[in-house]
């Protein structure tokens, strides 16, 4: 029984010491620029439907626009987030109802962001590029398959 209880301790101990070496020096990951996600985006679209080297430098713009954008509006999504949380602990109505409305106004840009660059980019293909990207990426939905927007 004592050997049982040992052998428990040990699988605990090493189990232990597994999940602290996964976890992280508290240093966080470096942010991808807007570019470098353009640039995924673009290789990924690549594969996908065989884009011209004209085709993936009008992308790349068109999504570093984007990301950019989406970028600027999620430190005010942050902000407005904090604002709402501290409204709602201090109970202030008026103060949530601001917040709220910023959320919805920031939300409304990111929707307008995601879907004007989505349009621009399906004006670029050819017809058959066209049909081949709306099987990938339903006309409404964002990237991943997420309702308009990548970053809640």
């Amino acid at each position: 029984m004592k050997k049982n209880i040992a052998h428990a301790v040990l699988l605990v101990a090493l189990s232990a010491s597994f999940i602290w070496s996964q976890t992280t020096s508290g240093t966080p990951l470096p942010q991808r620029t807007p570019a470098q996600i353009a640039a995924a985006r673009v290789a990924r679209l690549t594969k996908l439907l065989d884009l011209t080297s004209a085709q993936q430098a009008t992308a790349t713009t068109i999504f570093t626009t984007e990301e950019t954008t989406l970028a600027g509006l999620a430190t005010n999504f942050q902000t407005q987030h904090s604002a709402l949380q501290t409204a709602v602990l201090g109970n202030d109505p008026a103060a949530i109802t601001a917040a709220a409305g910023q959320i919805g106004t920031l939300t409304t840009q990111r929707v307008t962001a995601d879907a004007n660059a989505r349009a621009a980019f399906y004006a670029i293909l050819t017809p058959d590029q066209q049909t081949k990207y709306t099987s990938l990426e339903p006309v409404g939905r964002g990237e991943r398959g997420r309702p308009f927007g990548r970053r809640h």
